[in-house]
């Protein structure tokens, strides 16, 4: 076992300890639904039980790794007025649900300005609902253009300096016999992909996502619907995403970059450290870690922005808990800048604070951290509604597979069995 490993362990011992030493007569205890990580949160829980000076203890509580799981088990113990769940970490698609039901505390005005001020927007976008701050900024992630800088140099493309379309990347993957490396697996990764094309686009597949549920508009029936069809059925028609494109995750994406047919991909940071423990493992060559460049996402055309995916966690707080006041603050510590510098470095998810990026830290270990501010300055939700699972499985369900998808049928394919889902007139 590593240093770091034992470190994360004694932290962990150290919070589960509080939980069984804590007692009426103490400080307040509050407890930290987390997500699976590498220990980054329960560290960050420590420190700021130190820093509260006995005001109050923060530990935390682990919740299934599947953000499924996550969500129910969550919303049920919502639903039955858990006062236990103080603090909660929230996958961003799950927000307007947790928000409508009522099981998000009202956050103040001032502590929203606090720990929006120099956030960035892509973030903020994620913990809104209907006009109001629901939850508080934490992690932020971003998907961003990784490529092989060989490939890109050969197609006369420049995507470090020079915004990069869909059409160059299949242009030069077509030419130079290469593979696209993106997520065309039936799961959430595809309802990733398809909310970045159509946001690129100028669409978006929920036009009024605050609506009530029978008076929901679409925007996949559209042009920018199309456009994303059209980029996503070139890929796969022409196998251009590589062999077993309609199973690959964001894992089997990178495999497949780092080989001798990688050319360009779209992923997420953690790309970065993976490959370079590949290579510390003696399972990727040097020269293949060498020729990688990133980028921001593709744009759709030369004349408008992308807009790349946005995920991360953002912390919510229970409307049930009876430390409302201490909630507040810990919240406040448990995002400082400071602290999601640490996690960027330490776990490797990057901060929703801009003051996070400047950190040398932070830039010593990820070279491409301007990149991803960038990234999450233009990024856009996925589809903010309480009714997110029927949206995405229903988008699963009529644009899979890749190959198959068509500009001129899956959009109105997909809106019909949406609109009917919503309306309660089909099953998924």
């Amino acid at each position: 076992m590593g240093r770091r490993s034992v470190a994360v362990g004694a932290v962990i011992a150290m919070t589960t300890a509080l939980v069984a030493c804590g007692s009426d007569d103490g400080p307040p205890t509050l407890t930290w639904y987390i997500n699976p990580d590498d220990g980054g949160q329960a560290a960050i829980a420590a420190r700021c039980t130190d820093e509260a000076d006995g005001q109050y203890r923060v530990v935390t509580s682990l919740l299934p790794r599947e953000a499924s799981a996550q969500r129910e088990q969550l919303a049920r113990r919502l639903a039955a007025k858990d006062s236990s769940i103080d603090l909660m970490s929230l996958d961003p698609p799950f927000i307007p649900e947790f928000a409508e039901a009522g099981f998000l505390a009202e956050i103040p005005d001032d502590v929203a300005a606090a720990v929006t001020e120099d956030v960035v927007q892509g973030a903020i976008d994620g913990a809104t609902w209907k006009d109001e701050l629901v939850a508080i900024p934490f992690w932020a992630n971003t998907q961003i253009l990784w490529y092989r800088k060989s490939v890109a140099e050969a197609a006369g493309l420049d995507p470090e300096n020079e915004p990069v379309t869909w059409d160059d990347v299949i242009d030069a993957a077509r030419d130079q016999d290469k593979y696209i490396g993106a997520q065309g697996v039936r799961a959430e990764a595809l309802t990733v992909w398809i909310n970045a094309l159509v946001e690129s686009a100028g669409g978006q597949i929920i036009e009024n996502p605050d609506e009530p549920v029978e008076d929901i508009r679409l925007g996949i029936e559209s042009d920018a619907g199309r456009a994303a069809a059209d980029i996503m059925s070139t890929i796969g028609r022409e196998g251009l995403g590589g062999p077993g494109f309609s199973n690959q995750d964001e894992g089997l994406s990178m495999f497949q970059f780092q080989s001798d047919r990688g050319s360009f991909m779209v992923n997420w940071p953690f790309v970065w450290a993976a490959t370079n423990a590949a290579v510390d493992e003696g399972n990727v060559d040097q020269e293949v870690l060498d020729d990688i460049g990133w980028a921001l996402y593709p744009a759709m055309s030369s004349d408008q922005p992308a807009r790349p995916p946005y995920g991360g966690i953002n912390i919510g707080i229970g409307t049930h808990t009876d430390h409302l006041d201490e909630a507040l603050a810990a919240v406040q510590c448990l995002v400082s800048p400071e602290n999601q510098a640490f996690y960027f470095v330490n776990d490797g998810n990057p901060a929703a604070h801009t003051a996070a990026y400047e950190d040398p830290d932070v830039q010593a270990t990820f070279p491409m951290a301007d990149v991803i501010r960038d990234s999450l300055e233009a990024a856009a939700p996925r589809p903010q509604t309480p009714y997110y699972n029927e949206v995405s499985t229903g988008l699963q369900n009529t644009w899979h597979p890749p190959g198959s998808v068509r500009p001129e049928s899956s959009p109105e394919t997909a809106t019909d069995l949406i609109v009917a889902v919503l309306r309660g007139e089909r099953l998924l």
